[in-house]
């Protein structure tokens, strides 16, 4: 796959799918530089009217700035210098996505690699944002059993929903992969199982890196290393990077959830299940307040989404700029 190695490569997933693993082991790889959750990408995007027209300097210092030190950016992670950084944005072209580009070829130069990228679950959500910014870009999706993913979830503090919206958000992610498959075609989008990847670690990323056109580098089957001067001790759903890859938690869902609970995940996600290959254990069929519950969340979430595609197309036709990248090529690396 020549030519393809300066490709931005997004990593998706539902929340508790194995993603900050997956970040860490592409980390790991000696041509591709991925850092943690970075947040400036979305929000950035989200507010871009804000910084009006980026042909003017003035309007490119204060999206650098924002970037670099704005309300809900995690820009520290990268431990870059954020004058440089914001002087850099300003010298750039006059678009988003170039200035986010800059922000990540930056890390990436730090790093001594000539490629990077960027990983955030509910990225999922937001492919068609990502497309536009950057087209030539690259789309990962890791799939988990949707019972563990979603026992998994609601044990998180940061996750304010209940079981029927976990299991509504493992369903839309995978609905999402299936779609994303069919239009972005095997050259843009790669799906495969968490499962797999723990299980034989050495021939997943062997396929995962023919996909992004890299050599496989050993190294990343060892990314706990990374991990463990990287991803701090107090998240502690995470410290499982910590450790040599392994299976540990695979169908740790049947400790975790209630029987009711295992009913209803089962029942509401049964033929997404078998269509990626997990076996569907017996169960009760879920009472009906349960079912009423999700399928009320379900339509609910149908109609937030087609209220805010309505509003992102009108948000689009207001734009003062092009929000693609115009950084191009692979990152100068000494």
């Amino acid at each position: 796959m020549e030519g393809e190695s300066c490709r931005p490569i997004f990593v998706l997933g539902c929340p508790r799918s194995g993603t900050t693993l997956l970040q860490q082991m592409l980390h790991s790889h000696r041509q591709i530089a991925f850092p943690s959750e970075t947040r400036f990408v979305h929000i950035s995007y989200d507010l871009r009217h804000r910084f009006g027209d980026l042909e003017r300097p003035e309007n490119r210092r204060a999206l650098a700035e924002w970037i670099t030190s704005g309300e809900g950016t995690k820009f520290g992670v990268l431990r870059l210098d954020a004058a440089a950084v914001v002087e850099e944005i300003v010298q750039g072209p006059p678009t988003l996505g170039s200035a986010i580009a800059a922000v990540f070829r930056a890390y990436a130069r730090r790093h001594g690699k000539p490629r990077w990228g960027d990983k955030r679950p509910s990225y999922f959500r937001r492919v068609p944002m990502l497309r536009r910014m950057f087209p030539d870009a690259q789309f990962v999706h890791l799939v988990r059993d949707g019972r563990d993913a979603v026992s998994s979830l609601t044990r998180m503090p940061w996750f304010d929903g209940d079981i029927h919206a976990a299991a509504l958000t493992w369903r839309e992610a995978v609905d999402m992969g299936t779609r994303l498959q069919t239009r972005l075609g095997p050259e843009t989008f790669y799906e495969f199982r968490y499962e797999d990847l723990v299980a034989e670690p050495e021939d997943a990323l062997t396929r995962l890196c023919a996909f992004l056109g890299e050599e496989y580098d050993p190294g990343m089957t060892t990314a706990y290393r990374h991990a463990r001067r990287t991803v701090p001790s107090t998240r502690r759903w995470h410290l499982g990077t910590h450790e040599a890859v392994n299976g540990r938690h695979v169908g740790a869902w049947r400790d975790r959830l209630e029987g009711w609970e295992a009913d209803l995940v089962q029942h509401v996600l049964a033929s997404r299940l078998r269509h990626h290959g997990y076996a569907i254990t017996e169960g009760a069929r879920p009472a009906a307040a349960p079912l009423v519950g999700f399928h009320r969340l379900a339509v609910h979430r149908w109609r937030a989404r087609h209220a805010q595609a309505v509003r992102e197309r009108l948000a689009e036709g207001r734009e003062p700029n092009p929000v693609v990248s115009w950084l191009n090529g692979p990152v100068s690396v000494s």
